[in-house]
């Protein structure tokens, strides 16, 4: 009969097993030493990595994620995109704010964090399925009657892309009579039907 104590020998189909590789040993020799090291890293050193709503000026326009020792992280602020009938979608703004307490009862933040940061934190599935639960509910607070489109957050600076319309010189420059109309007022002198008027810009000649 077989002996059966060692897996080099020869055994029966069902009694037979097969020890484990140098490589499979080494990988759980390291997994071993890697949960060993993690533990001892104190809690003050790690990240909670918390995910949760945090208002900024409404309810529900606003996400908070803590990536840093103490609380510190994120402060996302959350808009939608109306302008095509029908349909709400997010308007992602990649300049968070710097979250503060966010492991504490009172959470608030301040000042502005990197947009690598940003980035980084959308890398976390936890973080856009947080991101797109909440969209969803601020398109149905503000467009109840639109659809609501999932458009997935930029995760590179290359992706984002500014959604306002740039600015022509025309837009900054004031119309003459409107200038005249404000110093009248501003010194109490009746308008004439002239001052009433608005120039409009005129468009520039097409270049050669």
């Amino acid at each position: 009969m077989p002996e059966l104590h060692s897996c080099f020998r020869v055994a029966p189909r069902r009694f037979h097993r097969r020890c484990p590789s140098s490589n499979q040993r080494g990988i759980a020799v390291l997994a071993v030493t890697l949960l060993m090291l993690a533990g001892c890293v104190p809690l003050s050193q790690r990240s909670s990595g918390r995910v949760f709503p945090l208002p900024r000026q409404r309810s529900g326009d606003g996400l908070a994620v803590v990536t840093r020792p103490g609380g510190e992280g994120l402060h996302i602020w959350l808009d939608t995109d109306t302008e095509t009938e029908g349909i709400c979608r997010p308007r992602w703004n990649p300049d968070a704010a710097r979250l503060m307490g966010g492991d504490g009862p009172e959470p608030h933040s301040g000042g502005r964090a990197p947009r690598q940061e940003f980035y980084a934190a959308l890398g976390r599935g936890r973080v856009r399925w947080a991101l797109r639960a909440q969209m969803a509910q601020l398109c149905q607070d503000k467009a109840p009657r639109s659809r609501f489109v999932w458009l997935p957050p930029p995760r590179r600076a290359e992706d984002h892309r500014d959604p306002l319309p740039q600015l022509t010189k025309w837009d900054l420059l004031s119309s003459p009579r409107a200038v005249n109309r404000a110093e009248k007022k501003l010194l109490g002198q009746p308008l004439s039907p002239e001052d009433l008027k608005d120039d409009l810009p005129q468009e520039e000649p097409p270049g050669p």
